[in-house]
C-alpha cells in the first residue's frame, strides 16, 4: 500500500544489510578503500570501529562482494562464546567438521590455510560485533595471526566493532594483539548534505521517479538534525514519516508528519538529553498549582501582619514604663504591685494575642491596653 502511494518497486527504508543501499560517505569511502588496501597487502590485523547504526555490516559485505573472486572469505557474527567455540565456528564456515581439541583444531586450520595458499587465494576472516570478544578469545585471534609463510600472512583478520572495541584494544592485557593491528578504520556520522544525499541515493534505488520530492526542505532538515546523521535512525524517521503520510494521504512528507513520528519514537540523543520537538514534561495540573500558590501567599501575609502587630504593642508597652522610670521617683511599696499587676496583664495579653487569632480580637486587645485605667479614690488621711 505504502510503495503503490509513492510509487516504488520496494521499501528503500529496509533493515537488511542490502550492499545496493550502501551510501559512500566520505569517511564510508575512506574506510572502504583502507580495508580493501590492507588486505590486499596482506597487513594480517585490520579494524572498524563505529557507533551501533552507522553501516558497518552493510560496509563489510560490500568488502567481501570485492573479494569473493581472489580471496576465500568467511563471516562471523557470534562473538559471545569461549575461543574453542570461536575457533569451531571457523571451520565450520571453511567447511570442515572440527573435532578434538583446540590442538587439533589449530592443526585442522594449518591445513585449509596451506591449501589456500598453494591455489593462490588467501583466507580473509572478519568478525563482527568483536567488541563482545573476550580477552581469551582476542588472544586466540593473536595466535591464529602465526600462520605464515616467509612472505606473506595466511590469514587476514578484520575485527568490526563499537567504540568499546578500541577501549578494550587499549587494555594492557592485549598490548601484542594492539601491536599487530596496523589499519584502523571508522565511520563518523552524517553531515548535513550527506544526509539528504543518503535518504536520496535509498529513494533512486527503491525506484522513486523524483518528478515531485517526496520529502519537503524543512522535513529533510528535520530529519537531518534528530537522526544525528545515524543511517538506521534516518531509516527509522523516515521509514515511520511514509507510513503516516500514506494513511493521511499527505503528498509530499511535509515537517508535521516528521514532528508526530520524533514524538511518537520518542528519539533521544546521544548524550541522553530529550530532543528538542515536542518532548512533554510532566507537571502538576494548572489548577491546583494556582490554588497551592496562592494558599501559601496568603498564609505568609497573615502571619507577617499579626508579627507586626504584636511588635508595635511589645513597643507600646515598653515606652511608658521607659519615660516613668527616666522622670519620675516613687516609693517601692507602691511600685512593686503597680509592676506586678502590669506584668501579669502584659504576660496574659501577649500570650492571647497568637498567630492564629482574629485580626479583629488583636484589635480589641490593642484598644483595651491603651484605655485609661479608672483611678482610685486618694486614701483619707486621719486627723491629729
Amino acid at each position: 500500500m505504502v510503495l503503490d502511494y509513492f510509487n516504488l518497486v520496494e521499501q528503500p527504508f529496509g533493515v537488511t544489510p542490502d550492499t545496493r543501499y550502501l551510501y559512500l560517505s566520505a569517511t564510508h569511502r575512506e574506510a572502504l578503500a583502507s580495508l580493501l588496501y590492507g588486505v590486499q597487502a596482506g597487513r594480517g590485523f585490520m579494524s572498524i570501529i563505529a557507533k551501533p547504526g552507522m553501516g558497518k555490516t552493510t560496509l563489510l559485505f560490500q568488502l567481501l562482494q570485492q573479494l569473493q573472486h581472489s580471496a576465500r572469505t568467511v563471516f562471523l557474527f557470534q562473538t559471545l562464546c569461549s575461543p574453542v567455540d570461536l575457533l569451531r565456528s571457523l571451520l565450520r564456515d571453511l567447511g570442515m567438521e572440527a573435532h578434538g581439541d583446540l590442538p587439533e583444531m589449530h592443526s585442522q586450520l594449518n591445513e585449509c590455510l596451506l591449501t589456500e595458499s598453494r591455489r593462490g587465494t588467501q583466507l580473509v576472516v572478519v568478525i563482527d560485533e568483536a567488541q563482545n570478544l573476550s580477552d581469551s578469545a582476542l588472544e586466540l585471534l593473536r595466535m591464529l595471526s602465526n600462520f605464515e609463510t616467509p612472505h606473506q600472512k595466511l590469514m587476514q583478520i578484520i575485527l568490526a566493532g563499537q567504540p568499546q572495541l578500541a577501549e578494550k584494544l587499549a587494555s594492557p592485557n592485549l598490548v601484542q594483539l594492539r601491536q599487530r593491528i596496523s589499519i584502523i578504520a571508522r565511520l563518523k556520522p552524517f553531515a548535513f548534505q550527506e544526509t539528504n544525499g543518503y535518504v536520496g541515493h535509498r529513494l533512486h534505488v527503491a525506484g522513486y521517479d523524483f518528478r515531485t520530492k517526496l520529502f519537503t526542505p524543512r522535513a529533510g532538515a528535520m530529519i537531518a538534525e534528530h537522526s544525528e546523521g545515524i543511517p538506521r535512525n534516518i531509516n527509522n524517521i523516515c521509514f515511520n514519516a511514509m507510513s503516516l503520510g500514506c494513511a493521511l494521504q499527505r503528498k509530499p512528507i511535509d515537517e508535521e508528519i516528521i514532528r508526530e513520528v520524533l514524538d511518537d519514537l520518542d528519539l533521544v540523543s546521544e548524550n541522553g538529553t530529550a530532543m528538542t520537538i515536542h518532548q512533554p514534561r510532566k507537571s502538576a495540573p494548572k489548577g491546583s498549582t494556582a490554588v497551592a500558590n496562592a494558599g501559601m501567599r496568603t498564609h505568609g501575609r497573615v502571619w507577617l501582619s499579626r508579627c507586626a502587630t504584636v511588635a508595635m504593642l511589645l513597643l507600646m508597652l515598653m515606652w511608658p514604663i521607659g519615660i516613668g522610670q527616666r522622670d519620675t521617683t516613687v516609693f517601692a511599696s507602691q511600685t512593686a504591685p503597680a509592676a506586678a499587676t502590669n506584668a501579669a496583664q502584659s504576660s496574659l495579653w501577649i500570650l492571647s494575642v497568637s498567630p492564629s487569632a482574629p485580626d479583629s480580637q488583636v484589635r480589641n486587645l490593642a484598644a483595651s491596653k491603651n484605655s485609661p485605667a479608672p483611678k482610685s479614690p486618694a486614701p483619707e488621711t486621719g486627723r491629729s
